[in-house]
């Protein structure tokens, strides 16, 4: 008897510390947000190194595993021997980067139809044509038609909705053709800036804060769209910059940015947006091209994130880095569907900016740099100045983003409390089992 209580007070026990570092599990992810896998940018990386250095004859691309591995496509065993030596995963694959690009490059110089778009997807081992529900069926036969020539590592695919620029955005700005919103803060060194989309306005644009009587914000001076989707505005209400560089993320709420990076395919990331507010997703391809109905653009970011119109020009990150600019996509946050960025990188290279440095701002929830005091510049009409991050390349600067997942941190404080409860609960009936043995074996004593 004593021995089978013995071993039902063990598994019990045991279960509840089971349930109870389970609940922890649970409640660290939702709150951690992202995993910390590799860094974003290539500086010191060497499995980068290395693909760089077999070139793209020996490689097929790169992405980041579901264990967060990074994973190499290679096209024989003699380098993917390499690739295992320097720490990542091999997968041979038939065909290399340069016949992907091959391909990419007959579908630009063949196919202009409104409503597609391609991509390279390492992980098949193809390239993904996409066309969405206003392609005409005698389009389709044409752009099928030009894939057949570009060999059999072409992949054709319908998708619902349509593509299309996303406008509006994450925190708002007013123009008088409609709404965007602002990426990043940026800077040249004398000027300060923000980056948007490039679909938003032409040159010359002016915009508004979209609060009701508001005065001008800013002017748009430089813009790529078609070709790139980014464009630069400057700031020219003095007191609508105070140095901080931050995205809101709603319920006041707001995340840092302290550099910018390039994605990696397979990498989580997060989207700000005034209509669905914080998505978060994962990078299925880089240079993929969409043909809207106003131009192509190229070197685009695919991505699982959902976005709706009011969403463009909104900011792409993770662990506190830029990554991208909301450019357009299909379907929305119910369905479902894909959404494309501009890479911020690409954007800052051509227009001779860097991200502003975010330093958290004590007792404000802003972002601005502490070291950063007005110069006489300022006090005589300029902006604030700003601390800005090099572009990739120097040091890697990261962070934990703070993002909360609500669903996983229930679920791991309900885990938490059953577990607490049910072994307090058990605790109480051992010891009144306990307690009843103790008066029978006195009473079996004392009265025989």
């Amino acid at each position: 008897m004593k021995h089978g209580r013995r071993t039902l007070r063990r598994g019990i026990r045991l279960a509840a510390v089971g349930g109870l570092l389970c609940g922890g599990l649970l409640v660290s992810n939702a709150v951690a947000g992202e995993t910390p896998a590799r860094p974003l940018n290539a500086g010191g990386d060497p499995v980068a190194a290395l693909v760089a250095r077999l070139g793209t004859s020996r490689t097929a691309g790169s992405w980041i595993g579901p264990d967060g591995r990074p994973v190499v496509a290679v096209t024989d065993e003699d380098s993917a021997a390499e690739v295992r030596r320097a720490g990542a995963r091999a997968e041979v694959k038939r065909y290399s980067m340069r016949d992907l690009r091959s391909a990419t490059e007959t579908l630009r110089r063949s196919v202009r139809v409104p409503g597609t778009a391609w991509a390279v997807d390492y992980a098949s081992n193809q390239v993904k044509v996409y066309a969405d529900s206003t392609v005409s069926a005698a389009d389709w036969s044409r752009v099928s038609g030009v894939a057949r020539r570009a060999g059999g590592l072409v992949r054709m695919r319908r998708t619902e909705g349509a593509f299309t620029t996303r406008v509006d955005g994450a925190v708002p700005i007013v123009s008088g053709s409609g709404r965007c919103s602002v990426g990043f803060n940026v800077t040249d060194g004398r000027q300060n800036f923000l980056l948007t989309a490039g679909h938003c306005g032409p040159v010359g644009t002016p915009w508004f804060r979209s609060t009701p009587g508001a005065g001008q914000l800013g002017t748009t001076v430089a813009r790529s769209f078609p070709g790139g989707d980014f464009s630069l505005v400057r700031y020219d209400d003095r007191d609508a910059f105070d140095g901080t560089n931050a995205v809101d993320i709603g319920q006041g709420r707001r995340v840092p940015v302290v550099g910018a990076a390039d994605p990696v395919v397979g990498r989580r990331v997060f989207r700000s947006g005034s209509t669905t507010g914080l998505r978060s997703g994962r990078v299925t391809a880089l240079n993929a091209t969409v043909n809207y109905r106003e131009g192509t653009v190229t070197g685009l970011i695919q991505t699982t994130v959902c976005a709706e119109p009011g969403d463009s020009g909104g900011p792409l990150l993770a662990e506190g880095l830029a990554l991208g600019l909301t450019s357009g996509g299909n379907g929305d946050c119910a369905e479902g569907g894909m959404t494309f960025f501009q890479p911020v990188t690409t954007a800052m290279t051509a227009l001779g900016v860097r991200i502003i440095d975010g330093g958290l701002a004590e007792g404000t929830g802003a972002i601005t740099d502490p070291s950063a005091t007005p110069s006489a510049a300022a006090s005589a009409g300029a902006a604030p100045t700003a601390r800005a991050v090099e572009p990739p390349g120097g040091a890697p600067r990261r962070t934990v983003t703070g993002i909360v997942e609500p669903r996983g941190l229930i679920t791991g404080v309900g885990v938490i409390g059953v577990s607490l409860v049910l072994l307090l609960a058990a605790r109480r009936l051992l010891s009144e089992q306990d307690d009843r043995d103790h008066l029978r074996a006195h009473y079996s004593r004392n009265w025989g």
